[in-house]
Formats: C-alpha cells, sequence, structure tokens
C-alpha cells in the first residue's frame, strides 16, 4: 500500500472540490484549479475528506496512486495559500525591475528582456536581483521559474546569471595557462 496514496485529504473551511468522472475541481481564495485523474483511481468525498483507491496492486495503479492523491493536495494547498519560487540575480550590472505586471531583464545582451506573466501567475520584486513567482498552480509557477532561469543559466566560471534560492553552483577553475611546457 502507498504510504502516501492511502492518506487521507483534508478540506479546509472556504474550499469547494467537486469531483465528477474524476475530474477534481478546486475553488478557493487564490483561484480555481481543476484536473482529471487517472481512470483507475477511485475518488471519494465524505465530510470534508477526500480518499483516493486503487483498484489493485498492478504496477501502473500502485505508480499513479501516491501520484493522483498528491496532485489533489496541491491544488488544495495552491488555491488556499498558493505556491512561491523565489529567484536570484547574480552578477555585475545584471538586474530586474517590475514594469506593470512585467518583468524588464538587464542581463548583458544588447536589449533588455521583457517577461510577461501567463494567466494566473504573479510576479514579485523585492529587490533588484530578487524575483518571486507566485500562483496557484505548483506545476506552473515551477515552469515559469524555470523559464526565467533559462534567460541566463548560471555559469560555472563566474557564478553569473540567474539561478533559485539557495541553490548552489559548482564553480570551475579557469584556464590555468601553458606553463611548463616548451
Amino acid at each position: 500500500m502507498s504510504r502516501i496514496g492511502k492518506m487521507p485529504i483534508t478540506v479546509p473551511a472556504g474550499v469547494t472540490v467537486t469531483i465528477e468522472n474524476n475530474l477534481v475541481t478546486v475553488k478557493g481564495p487564490k483561484g480555481e484549479l481543476s484536473r482529471q485523474i487517472n481512470k483507475n483511481m477511485k475518488l471519494t468525498m465524505d465530510n470534508g475528506v477526500i480518499t483516493v483507491e486503487r483498484p489493485n496492486d498492478e504496477k501502473e495503479n500502485r505508480a499513479q496512486h501516491g501520484l493522483s492523491r498528491t496532485l489533489i493536495n496541491n491544488m488544495i494547498i495552491g488555491v488556499t495559500t498558493g505556491f512561491k519560487k523565489t529567484l536570484e540575480i547574480q552578477g555585475v550590472g545584471y538586474r530586474c525591475a517590475l514594469q506593470g505586471k512585467n518583468i524588464n531583464f538587464t542581463l548583458g545582451f544588447s536589449h533588455p528582456v521583457v517577461k510577461e506573466p501567463p494567466a494566473g501567475i504573479t510576479f514579485e520584486v523585492p529587490a533588484p536581483n530578487k524575483i518571486v513567482v507566485c500562483g496557484a498552480s505548483k506545476e506552473q509557477v515551477g515552469a515559469v521559474a524555470a523559464e526565467i532561469r533559462t534567460l541566463r543559466p548560471p555559469e560555472p566560471y563566474k557564478g553569473k546569471g540567474i539561478r533559485y534560492e539557495g541553490e548552489f553552483v559548482r564553480r570551475k577553475v579557469g584556464k590555468a595557462g601553458a606553463k611548463g611546457k616548451k
């Protein structure tokens, strides 16, 4: 039995969950999310508690059991508290600024890079070298943060670029030169 899959999900006050043909729709103060869960999983909801059950112990069903439960739980967390991903910009002259809803990046290119948030995502810039991506969908927040990181990934020689907060970038030693060779 899946240790994660068998855990019940409690629905907090202020959140409404509807389940129709394994289409789970969650509405809360931060927005509305819906997702189609695997057809083999049996979803039941009674007294504000959702349980996910699998029909048998086949490999596919065992894999989907814990995943289905976690996806539903993340939807509930997303519409109540939301998800955040923080990115840091390191490098001389590298910075960002908020222009309306968009972020304007200065990353050492010959032109500024403007990033527009997709629906359901908001950007915060608490400092010129920090970006906070916020939203209800954990999957979408992670995808947008990864997209921003690809604008200028951290390079291993000087460590310049955009990285996740707390991310360790392994540094490389630069060129040693041609000492001792003749």
